[in-house]
């Protein structure tokens, strides 16, 4: 009886520990998009490691975090930086005790609806965001008019 107690409890520690991972996932995340749709530069760049990655839409934008952060002053100088808004995440970590987590998200932006994916390490300060990549969704039915309209300009 205790063996078959012992399993439960550790079924049980391992599904909450696996939840509690998967929301502080999803909070960092969502707190970091949300400080860039409020200007909060400080939370945004708080929220990545010092030496983060952060490649955006334009084949060019590979930039260091504090790169990325001189860049878009002018952006955290304004009501909102930019906006986006989680439709979907997919979370992948090897188990609960990890250091190292990485995602892919949908988002719906200004440009419309993005992908984002990722990686996240644990730190002595908490989970944080080491490398991001920024893509703009094209649907496939839309491809070949993507290509003739980047191919005129």
């Amino acid at each position: 009886m205790k063996g078959i107690f012992s399993i439960i409890l550790t079924g049980l520690w391992t599904f909450l520990s696996a939840q509690s991972l998967q929301e502080d996932f999803h909070t960092l995340l969502d707190d970091w998009h949300q400080a860039a749709a409020v200007a909060d530069e400080d939370s945004f760049f708080d929220a990545m490691t010092q030496d983060a990655v952060y490649v955006g839409t334009d084949e060019v934008e590979v930039w260091s975090r504090d790169e990325l952060r001189e860049w878009s002053k002018k952006y955290f100088e304004r009501e909102t930086a930019w906006d986006f808004k989680r439709k979907t995440r997919h979370l992948y970590y090897p188990n609960e005790n990890a250091d190292i987590a990485w995602f892919d998200e949908t988002l719906d932006t200004w440009m419309g609806v993005c992908r984002g994916s990722g990686v996240v390490v644990k730190t002595d300060k908490g989970w944080k965001i080491k490398h991001y990549v920024l893509s703009v969704a094209v649907p496939n039915d839309k491809i070949r008019d993507y290509l003739e309209l980047f191919q005129k300009s």
